[in-house]
């Protein structure tokens, strides 16, 4: 059952968009830390660890692609961004304090809707310059 659904995820992936990766890359990560954020208020730190540390690493890939040239001021704030949702993440794993992690979901919800919204503006402006 676990290899369909492996296959499935694999194919997904290679068959999406850049846009589509970007939002999956933003509901895996909020995923992540409203799973930390679980794994503090249970005290399980094991868990507590994995689930920050994928979310960090979703991070970094997010951050990694950014592109200054084209990107200019917004892949600078985006790059600030993803600096605090570092740094926040890294506080709360030592910390134990979901605050923290409390902070990095309310900006990670913020971005992800936002992409969201200039990904279907996107969609509609190219859907209108191909019927005109």
């Amino acid at each position: 059952m676990s290899y369909g659904l492996s296959a499935y995820k694999k194919t997904s992936v290679e068959t999406a968009s850049q846009e589509q990766i970007l939002l999956m890359l933003y509901q895996a990560a909020i995923k992540n830390c409203k799973k930390a954020i679980e794994a503090i208020e249970q005290k399980n730190l094991g868990k507590k660890g994995e689930y920050i540390g994928k979310l960090q690493d979703i991070v970094i890939e997010l951050s990694n692609s950014l592109d200054f040239e084209v990107g200019g001021d917004v892949a600078k704030e985006l790059a600030s961004l993803y600096d605090y949702i570092l740094f926040a993440s890294t506080q709360a794993n030592v910390k134990i304090e979901k605050s923290h992690l409390e902070g990095c979901l309310r900006v990670l919800n913020t971005l992800y809707e936002g992409w969201t919204e200039a990904i279907k503006q996107l969609k509609t402006q190219n859907n209108s310059n191909k019927s005109a």
